[in-house]
C-alpha cells in the first residue's frame, strides 16, 4: 500500500476585520501582497462547512516565496467568535512566527505603528532573540532573529 507523502505547508489562514489594515501590518513585517480575491458560493462553503459564503481574501507571501499567509474577511456568514485576545496558553492556533534580520529595529518600527510588545525581547541561549507582539486587531505574531548569522 502506497503511503501519502507530505509535499509542503501551503499557507496559514487568519480571519480579520480589515484586510487593508492586516495587509499593511504584514507588509511592514516584510511579506508581500500576492493577490486579493472574492471567494463566494456554495462550492466554497462545501470546503469550510459554512454553506453559502462570501469571503474576501488577501494572500501574503514571504520574501523567499515559500510561505504564505491567507488573510480572510468574512462578509457572510458573520464571524461568530474572537480569539485575538486569548493568552498564548489557550488552545488552538494563536500565532504565526517569522524569522527576521533585525528584531530590535522591526519591533521599534511596529510599536510606532501601534503594535504592542507582549512580554519582552529575550535571548534563547546564543541561538535566537525572540518576542511576541500584538499587531493590527490584536493579532499575535512571534518574531525571531537568528544570532550569529549576520
Amino acid at each position: 500500500m502506497a503511503q501519502n507523502k507530505l509535499l509542503r505547508m501551503d499557507n496559514m489562514g487568519i480571519v480579520v476585520e480589515s484586510l487593508d489594515d492586516a495587509i499593511s501590518f504584514f507588509t511592514e513585517i516584510g511579506l508581500k501582497l500576492e493577490g486579493r480575491a472574492m471567494i463566494e458560493g456554495e462550492w466554497a462553503g462545501s470546503v469550510t462547512g459554512l454553506g453559502d459564503q462570501s469571503v474576501e481574501i488577501a494572500m501574503m507571501v514571504t520574501p523567499d516565496g515559500h510561505s504564505r499567509l491567507e488573510l480572510s474577511r468574512f462578509l457572510t456568514p458573520q464571524t461568530i467568535s474572537d480569539h485575538r485576545i486569548a493568552p498564548v496558553n489557550s488552545l488552538g492556533y494563536l500565532r504565526v512566527m517569522f524569522t527576521v534580520e533585525d528584531i530590535d529595529e522591526l519591533v521599534a518600527r511596529l510599536i510606532k505603528k501601534g503594535a504592542q510588545l507582549v512580554g519582552e525581547v529575550v535571548k534563547y541561549g546564543e541561538t535566537y532573540k525572540l518576542c511576541y507582539i500584538r499587531g493590527t486587531e490584536g493579532l499575535l505574531v512571534g518574531l525571531a532573529e537568528e544570532l550569529g548569522k549576520k
